[in-house]
């Protein structure tokens, strides 16, 4: 009962934090909630130079993920392309929160904190960003779409 307690504790204020995202195309399982750090409505606006942090919620849809990696697709003026990151970013099970570890189990309740650097040099433009967190088999474990709008580095 008390586990119960905290889950939905745990739920409950992961809800009132997320930010508004949407489903994958593909039908990749939804994560619980998505939390862009200042940010309650897409778009996000984005300064240039700046990192985007994001705390994604989710749950293990099988057993023994041994381990998970973020892939990103970045789409703007109708064109999508792969958006490459760094391995210590990429790799969601070393920035886990809360104490877990991989491997996850089936129904685990993890939070992956992601960090989204945007480069100086892309441009001021709307994009929509999919993040897929993959297996080692290239299986989904969760999937997300949110907009952000790049805009000039504060100076």
């Amino acid at each position: 009962m008390y586990r119960l307690t905290v889950i939905c504790l745990a739920l409950l204020v992961a809800t009132a934090a997320a930010t508004n995202v949407r489903e994958c195309k593909n039908g990749q399982p939804f994560p619980l909630s998505v939390e862009v750090v200042n940010c309650a409505e897409m778009p996000c606006d984005v300064p240039k130079g700046s990192t985007v942090k994001m705390n994604v919620h989710f749950l293990g849809n099988r057993d023994n993920i041994k381990t998970i990696t973020g892939v990103v697709h970045a789409t703007t003026l109708g064109l999508t392309v792969p958006y490459p990151l760094p391995d210590e970013v990429s790799d969601v099970c070393r920035n886990l929160m809360h104490g877990a570890i991989c491997p996850i189990y089936e129904t685990e309740d993890v939070v992956y904190n992601f960090n989204f650097f945007i480069d100086p040099t892309y441009p001021e433009v709307s994009v929509k960003v999919e993040l897929d967190l993959v297996d080692e088999n290239k299986e989904s474990v969760a999937c997300f779409v949110t907009d952000v709008k790049v805009r000039r580095a504060i100076s």
